[in-house]
């Protein structure tokens, strides 16, 4: 088996089990007979206007054939897109946007004021982060050795986030012209997911490179080296979210969280 195959198997370790949304410019009943032959349901299909891209939601998809799911990702025929749970997880995800309507593809000037700000922000809480490209914008992951609960993980990712915003301010540009999506969110946590690392973007079709500390994109060998480092080194140890946390003005931990 392919190893990164594992590594997207063990980063997915809490986000709700069976579950995952396909997307994949194939369609019809023999591709959709296939795409369930090796166990799971279809929950809804939805056609989109991008590109034609069509997204399957399955349930109950046995391991064995998530890993299938995983290798037909790594190999650019398919996205997976995993949901995270409703309680609580071990990787959050700020996903920064261009909030343009007529030219959404753009990588804009706030865009690189932001994601510096944020990876110094996460980065000075003892929280490396691993960036990555995503069209019009960047995911920025962190990864705990422990669940949290998505409140706790909520605020932590606010306080991250209005530090980004308020460095596009004071460069005298405009922070409206992005947006910030929290992942999970509190609201939708189990009815939105997420593209998992190493997917071709759906409008773009471009690979989702890792970007270096230095602005950097990596290539794809070396997107995927630096996305295993981050599962090896990168995840944070017990206790270090709640520090991460307060050095962003977060209060302690209560007995339910």
């Amino acid at each position: 088996m392919d190893t990164r195959v594992g590594l997207l198997r063990s980063f997915s370790s809490t986000f709700i089990p069976g579950v995952a949304k396909i997307e994949a410019e194939s369609f019809g009943f023999p591709f959709l007979a296939d795409l369930l032959s090796g166990g799971g349901e279809l929950e809804y299909g939805q056609l989109t206007t991008c590109r034609l891209l069509h997204k399957y939601k399955l349930v109950n998809v046995p391991a064995a054939r998530m890993d299938a799911l995983l290798g037909e990702h790594i190999a650019g025929r398919l996205n997976v897109c995993r949901y995270f749970d409703a309680e609580s997880n071990d990787v959050l995800c700020l996903n920064l946007d261009n909030n343009h309507k007529t030219d959404s593809t753009a990588l804009i000037p706030e865009m690189t004021v932001a994601v510096d700000a944020l990876r110094a922000c996460l980065v000075g809480a003892g929280c490396e982060p691993l960036v990555v490209a995503s069209g019009r914008g960047f995911h920025v992951w962190c990864r705990l050795a422990t669940p949290v609960a998505n409140a706790r993980l909520n605020d932590f990712m606010l306080r991250a986030a209005a530090r980004a915003m308020l460095a596009v301010h004071q460069t005298g540009r405009d922070h409206r012209e992005l947006k910030v999506n929290f992942y999970p969110d509190v609201r939708i946590s189990n009815v939105v997911s997420l593209r998992l690392f190493g997917t071709l973007h759906a409008k773009t079709r471009r690979f989702s490179h890792v970007a270096s500390p230095d602005g950097r994109l990596l290539d794809e060998p070396a997107s995927w080296r630096a996305f295993e480092s981050f599962m090896e080194r990168g995840t944070l140890r017990p206790g270090a979210f709640e520090a991460a946390h307060r050095s962003l003005g977060g209060r302690e931990a209560g007995p339910a969280a």
